[in-house]
Order: C-alpha cells, then structure tokens, then sequence
C-alpha cells in the first residue's frame, strides 16, 4: 500500500526545500516533516526553541516556523532584526555555512553602510548575485528577515517550492527599483 504523505504536495515541496537549503543536514527535513506530520508532537518536542517565538501549541505555518528553526540551528539561516545594524548584517552573513567561497564583499560601497536594513539587504542580495550566488527571505509574517543563501541559479526553484507548500520565499537585490 503507497504511503498517504506521497500524495501530500505541501510535504513534497517541504522535503524538497530543505533538501534544497540544508542538502547535507537531513535532520532539517525530519523536523520539518515532523513538524507538518505531527505537530503536536513537533511543539512537545521543540517547545524551548517554540517558546521564544510564543508558540505553544501547533499554528498553520508551523512547518515553515520549523524550516527557519531548523536552518538556522545548523548555521544555515541568519534572522535578522528589521532594525539591524549593517556591520552585524554582514556579520551574520559570513557566519553562514552556505556563503559563497568568494567574499561579496569586497566591492560593497562604503556608502551601503547607512542604508536601512531592507534597502542594505536588497544591496547585499545584489552583490551576492554578482558572484553567482543569491540571499533569499523565508517569510514567516513577522518583523525580521530570515535570510539563506543558495546557488543563484537555483531561487526560482525555492520561490517556487514556497509557493507551492503556501508559503513565501523572495530573493533579495533583484527589484531594479531599488536602491
């Protein structure tokens, strides 16, 4: 008899993204698998980690809440405050297992460093692309950004992937509008 999760498309895309994100860490799609197939048991299980976000009991996008979690428990994902200073910024950018093997930095204009957090993310977002690489948003409807980074060739399969599983995933630096 076929397993029932097969035919879940919201779990396929889940699994999919975090093997797309965390493609040697697969305990990141255990728990967000466990997440999206046993959320009470999820919540029991991570209720510290669940705390500081004031869940306490299994929400609609707690799947998503588990991916950030997850991503970022594995040096994977930087949540960043919608205030955050641009030099914790990039240190938190550098501090990612999935930067890129060549520094975006090196070219970042001086003047980028006064810019407000979204407007310096977007920037940084551009100077990623530059190198071939790409920051994207793993939207979870609050006031910071949890930002990944990946193969810049592959943010249309994330945004895709997010799409499907009902959530939002957005590459940073390529609105041409932007500063």
């Amino acid at each position: 008899m076929p397993d029932p999760h097969d035919a879940d498309p919201v779990r396929a895309s889940l699994a999919e993204i975090a093997a797309l994100l965390a493609p040697a860490h697969p305990d990141v799609a255990e728990e967000v698998l466990r997440a999206h197939d046993s959320p009470h048991d999820y919540v029991s299980a991570f209720a510290d980690r669940l705390d500081d976000r004031g869940i306490d009991e299994p929400v609609d996008d707690l799947a998503w809440i588990a991916l950030v979690d997850a991503l970022a428990a594995h040096g994977l994902l930087a949540e960043l405050d919608w205030k955050e200073d641009p030099q914790e910024i990039r240190a938190q950018l550098r501090q990612l297992e999935s930067r890129p093997s060549v520094d975006p930095w090196v070219p970042f204009e001086a003047d980028t460093s006064t810019l407000p957090t979204d407007e310096f993310l977007h920037a940084c977002g551009r100077h990623y692309r530059e190198i071939g690489a790409a920051l994207a948003v793993l939207d979870i409807d609050s006031d910071c950004y949890p930002v990944v980074g990946l193969r810049a060739a592959r943010t249309d399969e994330l945004t895709a992937l997010a799409a499907r599983a009902g959530f939002s995933a957005y590459e940073l630096g390529t609105d041409p509008g932007r500063p």
